[in-house]
């Protein structure tokens, strides 16, 4: 017996915790089968001195399952599998927050949101039901009254979102003028309210949010509100979401080929931006970037690898170049830029033209092409289907999901460049009429 419960390494401590008396007929039905399962049984019923008859009973419903056999039971499960089992308010009941007679211990409860103080995680979550299910409770206890506040966009506001934001400096031009026209349009002369707040949270334009938050950051850095208004405001109003988006993105070749088609015959510089992003797996900034500042033939020193090289590196017996773009700093980095030669060739054309993303996106919307955003989805889709997710991540400078060391770094960059070539193999079959 006990050679079998060390295989088992069943842990005490947890089932010390649990309240038999506490688990439904359900719960112990399913504790005796998943024993049963693991143990066959005969010896189930071994280990658990009970009647064979009786073993069949307690799992068919017949007759009540007693305390002291589920407490053997459970000798044979881990802390895992009886959490698989146990779901919902019996869980509580299991663990005596909920007593048999149906009321609370508070105590235990307080002991649990106590672990807030030293779980980031669990902190986040109490913070956020809090603020959903008692915000009126929670901004009275705070003593929080919005001030008469009139939002109102002005040369200060610009300059903090340029220069005095403590993060995510916002520099680009375009997007200043985005937002200024989104505050000019949902919040200018409005006054800071519930109302105001309500109206944000639920706007279809969740990039007014994102106004909405650097604007109280703005007010807070002018001492215009206090740091409980600040924080409380900050914690309800949620950013635009920047999580990972999981939801489906189908890869149509055809809608891709006919949107390269329309842009080849029409718009040569919005193809080039095009061929840029799929060749590259670029951002649509980045793939405008390079090609407004492309400068070719500058050494440069990669930072912190003591790796000097040429910026734009080809290799013509394969195919194809890549461009050093060593944007490093940027909350989204790009490093390098592969491309083909054909689109090097477009690139030397246009090189220094200034490209509006927003011209461009609603030139291809007017025609209903691909939106440049599923370019880069589609890249990644096609390129991990030749190459280690690995490779591609660096060639498309998803560095939020790779963790480099410097040795690894070299290693990565020869990987790239020796699988690269397969990737444009690749998309030259998908799309033969463009390569």
């Amino acid at each position: 017996m006990s050679e079998l419960t060390n295989e088992l390494k069943v842990s005490p401590e947890w089932i010390h915790k649990v309240n038999v008396r506490g688990l439904s007929d359900d719960v112990r039905r399913e504790i005796l089968r998943r024993v049963k399962e693991k143990l066959g049984f005969n010896k189930t019923v071994e280990v658990l001195d009970i009647a064979k008859g009786s073993l069949h009973n307690y799992l068919n419903g017949l007759r009540k399952i007693p305390d002291d056999v589920i407490s053997k039971a459970l000798q044979y499960l881990d802390e895992k599998e009886f959490n698989e089992i146990v779901a919902g308010l019996d869980r509580l009941k299991a663990v005596g927050i909920i007593r048999e007679d149906g009321s609370i211990d508070y105590s235990l409860i307080l002991q649990a949101v106590a672990l807030a103080s030293k779980d980031e995680y669990l902190k986040q979550a109490i913070l956020r039901f809090t603020v959903e299910n008692f915000r009126e409770d929670l901004r009275k206890m705070l003593g929080i009254s919005l001030s008469q506040i009139v939002f109102t966009w002005s040369q200060g506001f610009e300059e903090f979102l340029r220069e005095r934001k403590k993060r995510r400096k916002v520099l680009d031009p375009e997007t200043i003028a985005y937002y200024r026209n989104l505050f000019k349009k949902h919040l200018e002369g409005k006054t800071l309210s519930e109302d105001l707040i309500n109206y944000v949270i639920n706007h279809k334009n969740k990039w007014l949010r994102n106004v909405f938050r650097h604007y109280i950051q703005y007010l807070y850095y002018l001492r215009r509100i206090s740091p409980e208004t600040y924080g409380w405001i900050m914690e309800i109003v949620p950013s635009r979401s920047y999580k990972m988006d999981v939801r489906s993105y189908p890869i149509n070749i055809e809608d891709l080929v006919k949107t390269l088609s329309v842009l080849r015959e029409n718009h040569e510089l919005y193809y080039l931006v095009y061929r840029l992003m799929l060749e590259g797996g670029l951002r649509l900034s980045h793939a405008i970037y390079v090609i407004e500042s492309f400068n070719p033939d500058d050494i440069i020193e990669i930072n912190g690898l003591d790796v000097e090289t040429s910026r734009l590196v080809c290799f013509n017996d394969e195919g194809f170049c890549r461009y050093y773009v060593g944007l490093r700093e940027s909350v989204k980095p790009c490093e390098w830029a592969y491309f083909s030669l054909n689109t090097l060739r477009l690139l030397k054309e246009y090189a220094g033209i200034s490209v509006s993303r927003r011209a461009l996106t609603k030139y291809v919307k007017r025609r209903n092409l691909l939106l440049p955003k599923y370019v880069r989805k589609i890249s990644w889709r096609l390129m991990i289907k030749v190459m280690s997710r690995e490779i591609a991540r660096f060639i498309q400078s998803r560095f939020g999901e790779l963790k480099i060391s410097e040795a690894r770094y070299e290693d990565l960059l020869g990987e790239a460049d020796e699988n690269y070539s397969k990737y444009l193999g690749y998309l030259k079959e998908l799309v033969t009429s463009l390569f």
